[in-house]
């Protein structure tokens, strides 16, 4: 059982020391010249406003997060609405099990808030 697992491993061995390997000769053989001009920051060619700890709103991160969460819902309703007709009211009552929970999720973020800017 394990032998057919083999393949798998030795790939993964072979890109780790790879990585290492590559990664170990850039730094050993890469340029080592550095001035002020090469470690000043650079934002699109704009020198940049304030610094770079500024605090960012919570809420920005969280309709991020929600936004993901409601995309993903997307890539596993479009499979089951391509084999609707082969998964027959079993994957049918299933949808609607997980469309409805997601449905709730949605209120639950409505009614903490989670989406109002204030």
């Amino acid at each position: 059982m394990i032998e057919a697992y083999l393949p798998i491993f030795a790939m993964i061995v072979i890109a780790i020391v790879l990585g290492v390997l590559l990664l170990t000769l850039g730094r050993l053989l890469g340029p080592k010249r550095s001035n002020s001009e090469k470690m000043s920051t650079y934002e699109s060619g704009i020198e940049p406003v304030g610094t770079a700890k500024a605090r960012i709103s919570v809420k920005y991160y969280l309709v991020a997060m929600f936004f993901i969460i409601f995309d993903i819902e997307v890539i596993f309703m479009y499979p089951w609405a391509v084999n609707l007709r082969e998964f027959g009211v079993s994957g049918l009552v299933s949808m609607i099990t997980f469309a409805l929970l997601l449905l709730v999720g949605y209120f639950y973020i409505l009614k903490k808030g989670g989406l109002e800017w204030n």
